[in-house]
């Protein structure tokens, strides 16, 4: 079964589409970048109105690879209760330090990793997180301008990531710039979630406001494959 996993920057967005029956409410802030993160006070709050009704994960922003500073930004987002973070794998930096410093986390914390589609991430690193102790892993994009996840990687490479995935018994996601029209297409790679935020909004715009007729209609999509 895939889920459906919905980005949210407020606790109004955030029960709108628990309303909908989404399966993952996710927390972050589209005008702060591809992975822009909410402050950790408005995240404690919202975790506590969901109180438990859907998992939640928090992004903790589109940081350098450098260790210290990923690992204090994790460990930060982490105490406000959501069930799991993610954690950008921008290029450049180091990813291996940074994972293994992160491994201090992964006992008590679930990281899902989020490698960019249009940055040509190397695949390699998703065994790596496995031994780390990472939960999951999600494919992404980093520049929206660019186009959906669909548009800047082939299907070729979008199957062999599910599959590394799934050999590593790694929870997977898809997104980036997901639409409508893209679900039928996608449901056949048989990732655990595909992630929405343009368009849930109006006009599609991600920094928009959510538009209850597009999550329907996303949900519904989904539902039915």
């Amino acid at each position: 079964m895939t889920g459906m996993l919905a980005s949210v920057n407020s606790i109004a967005e955030a029960l709108l589409v628990l309303t909908a029956q989404v399966d993952i409410i996710d927390l972050k802030q589209p005008e702060r970048g591809a992975l822009g993160a909410l402050e950790t006070d408005l995240v404690r709050q919202i975790v506590l109105e969901i109180a438990g009704r859907c998992p939640v994960s928090a992004t903790v922003g589109d940081l350098p690879m450098q260790p210290d500073i990923v690992f204090n930004a994790v460990k930060a987002m982490a105490h406000t209760g959501v069930d799991y973070v993610k954690i950008g794998f921008f290029p450049d930096g180091d990813w291996y330090a940074t994972v293994e410093k992160l491994a201090e986390l992964t006992p008590q914390t679930a990281l899902i990793a989020v490698l960019f589609a249009d940055a040509q991430p190397d695949f390699a690193i998703i065994s790596v997180l496995q031994q780390a102790g990472f939960t999951g892993v999600m494919l992404d994009t980093m520049d929206k301008q660019k186009g959906s996840l669909m548009q800047v990687m082939t299907h070729t490479d979008i199957a062999k990531f599910v599959a590394l995935a799934k050999q590593y018994s790694l929870l997977c996601g898809l997104a980036g710039s997901l639409r409508l029209d893209d679900i039928a297409t996608l449901m056949s790679y048989q990732a655990d979630y595909l992630g929405f935020r343009g368009a849930l909004c109006e006009q599609h715009q991600r920094t928009g406001q959510l538009y209850p007729q597009s999550i329907a209609q996303i949900r519904q999509a989904i539902a039915s494959i």
